[in-house]
């Protein structure tokens, strides 16, 4: 990550980890309270046994919205309309596996990265109070899942080959760790939400679990948030230079093990290679979706000094650029305004 000698790595990495400034523990504290206020339990709070959050194999409301690319392409709405139920099962399926096996990695990560805390630290207790919601979140997920009754694999097979190696890189590589956070969290955040705030005909189990889980992940991407703002600008000009370009590469990484596909929809659900091609990014509106996901973490870059010249051309070349957010969770600027402000 750095041009520095191992030593002189270790001695930067553990300084900047223990920077502390009045407004970054006033944030801590407010997080943690919340955590203790408002928090869920995956087999409290889900009614599994409801009849209405019933998983029926019949139900219309499998069918994937137009939130999802492959709900709004012409191969798929031209299906019989239990085909598409079958594929939009599976497809929720393995995004909420992704998300699960995203949070595992978060969760170990987090506990390596806690493990180095010293005495009284505001960050030890908000991440242990993350990985307790997370660990809900992973069971709220992996029931859902076993409930459809689809073998979905979740993240493609290299990745799930380095799980026992991510969460390593929490405690000697932490702010770098905590990009690759919001790189998992954001574009499934941004999703659900957009699904959430346009009313999407969701199955009852499905919008219950979204609800819980955009309520919880809001903090937890405040925690990741606060935690660039207060690291960024305290980075040497080598490791500032490093970290902008490895930006955006983490965030375009991580986004498409999050929403693209495994090749098993294509093997197991009969979806054509050039269907997904198209979608994951090929098509102009696939793509502007694409570089919308990524609004808030522009806006995140900019502000934490980790937006540079060189790294626009990173942006631009992944093509995930565009106008950064004005706040927070701000809606795509077509939904609400036809003359966005900003270059697009």
């Amino acid at each position: 990550m750095t041009l520095m000698d191992e030593q002189d790595l270790d001695r930067t990495q553990e300084s900047l980890a223990s920077l502390a400034t009045p407004e970054y523990e006033a944030t801590l504290r407010a997080l943690s309270q919340a955590s203790v206020d408002r928090n869920f339990d995956a087999f409290v709070d889900v009614p599994w046994d409801d009849p209405d959050f019933r998983i029926d194999p019949h139900d219309r409301h499998w069918v994937l919205t137009e939130a999802d690319p492959l709900g709004r392409h012409p191969w798929y709405q031209n299906l019989p309309i239990e085909r598409q139920i079958e594929i939009g099962m599976w497809r929720y399926a393995n995004i909420f596996k992704v998300g699960l096996q995203f949070e595992n990695l978060l969760i170990r990560g987090i506990m390596q990265y806690v493990f180095t805390r010293p005495n009284g630290s505001a960050e030890f207790r908000y991440l242990t109070h993350e990985a307790t919601e997370e660990c809900h979140h992973t069971q709220m997920f992996q029931e859902c899942v076993n409930r459809i009754g689809a073998d979905v694999p979740g993240m493609p097979r290299w990745m799930r080959a380095l799980h026992g190696v991510i969460p390593l890189f929490a405690s000697r590589y932490p702010l770098g760790f905590f990009i690759a956070v919001l790189a998992g969290e954001e574009p499934i955040d941004h999703t659900q939400k957009r699904m959430l705030r346009e009313g999407a005909n969701l199955p009852p189990v499905m919008r219950r679990i979204m609800q819980i889980h955009v309520a919880e992940e809001a903090r937890h991407i405040s925690f990741a948030h606060a935690y660039v703002m207060r690291s960024g600008p305290h980075l040497g000009k080598v490791d500032r230079w490093i970290m902008s370009m490895l930006f955006p590469i983490i965030m375009r990484v991580a986004g498409d093990l999050i929403l693209v596909p495994p090749k098993e929809l294509r093997t197991q659900m009969g979806v054509p290679q050039e269907v997904i091609d198209e979608l994951y990014w090929d098509a102009p509106e696939s793509r502007e979706f694409l570089a919308e996901l990524f609004s808030d973490v522009r806006m995140l870059a900019e502000e934490s000094t980790l937006m540079t010249r060189s790294s626009r051309r990173v942006w631009r070349w992944l093509k995930i650029d565009g106008r950064p957010s004005r706040y927070r969770s701000e809606p795509p600027a077509r939904l609400t305004d036809p003359s966005p402000v900003g270059p697009s």
